[in-house]
């Protein structure tokens, strides 16, 4: 049996995968080719006589597998599978799988990295301790940067799945009040009120998304909503890129429209060298990291054990 790793850099790399003793699993069901990265007008070449594919990003569609007539599942190194063409693997039997809860800490912590980032001081702090200018101020303290706490603020969460009620969790232990809205429109969570979507920015100090990217949630956030928002309230996306209108952000936050912005997803990835939040008149007002939210080490060893698990399963 041959098993294809399309984009093992996107996982750590093939090393890492090596020193992990993953790839040595993976041998113990057939022979393994591991590639960094896939271009689209390779992919189907590598896949032409696998029998199993693993794929984070890497586009799998109907033409790609009608070249590999061998290939009998694909492993989706991540939760969506927006790259696979599912009609089209199920008209050929070919299994898809995917790995769902295995992030939702690592996207938690993520979330309050870049709360913290916007709403305090931590880098200018050090900077001013480190650099002498405390030392030269002659006080004890320096309250020349204000801060909000936390405590006593209100959270609204777009999307109350696994990760959006893990974030709700550490909230409430902040002290923060915590409201949400449904994207699917079902509300099923009790534990917090569930508000309209216009209720929920006009209110929010924070509001944080945690939805997938279809079709109620893409472009849900543009200019109309974020002057909804208050003024000194703070945007955070560690959702999906699609679901706020990068130009509108950056129009708003540069406007004073809102207070910031943290975004770990964009509409494009890597984010383009033209996008306008690179170009802010206020950089300071946005925190960007580069999808890195599901990626902590703890995180990713679950997502490849759950992997391996579904190869497993798969072959029975």
């Amino acid at each position: 049996m041959k098993i294809v790793i399309l984009d093992a850099d996107t996982l750590g790399g093939g090393a890492y995968l090596e020193e992990a003793g993953i790839a040595g699993r993976l041998r113990e069901f057939g022979t393994l080719e591991v590639y960094g990265r896939t271009a689209p007008d390779q992919t189907a070449e590598r896949l032409r006589d696998a029998e199993i594919a693993l794929s984070n990003k890497v586009v799998i569609n109907g033409d790609i597998m009608a070249v590999a007539p061998q290939l009998k599942l694909i492993c989706v190194t991540a939760t969506g599978v927006n790259n696979i063409d599912l009609k089209a693997a199920a008209d050929r039997g070919i299994a898809v799988r995917n790995v769902d809860d295995y992030s939702s800490e690592s996207v938690m912590n993520v979330t309050f990295m870049h709360i913290f980032a916007l709403l305090s001081h931590g880098p200018d702090w050090d900077s001013f301790a480190k650099s002498g200018a405390w030392t030269a101020s002659g006080l004890f303290t320096d309250v020349t940067r204000p801060w909000p706490q936390l405590a006593g603020k209100q959270i609204g969460i777009i999307g109350m799945g696994r990760i959006g009620s893990r974030v709700a969790c550490v909230a409430q232990a902040f002290g923060m009040k915590v409201t949400y809205f449904s994207t699917s429109g079902t509300g099923h969570c009790k534990d917090y009120p569930s508000l309209s979507l216009e209720e929920l920015l006009k209110t929010s100090d924070i509001v944080s998304i945690h939805a997938p990217l279809n079709d109620r949630t893409r472009g849900l956030i543009g200019a109309p909503e974020l002057k909804m928002m208050k003024p000194t309230a703070i945007l955070i996306n560690v959702g999906r890129g699609g679901i706020v209108n990068e130009a509108d952000l950056a129009a708003a936050l540069d406007a004073g429209t809102i207070a910031g912005a943290g975004l770990d997803v964009f509409t494009k990835e890597p984010l383009p060298a033209d996008n306008p939040l690179l170009h802010l008149q206020h950089p300071e007002r946005a925190s960007l990291s580069p999808h890195v939210a599901w990626t902590s080490n703890e995180a990713r060893a679950l997502l490849l054990e759950r992997t391996i698990d579904n190869i497993k399963n798969f072959l029975g």
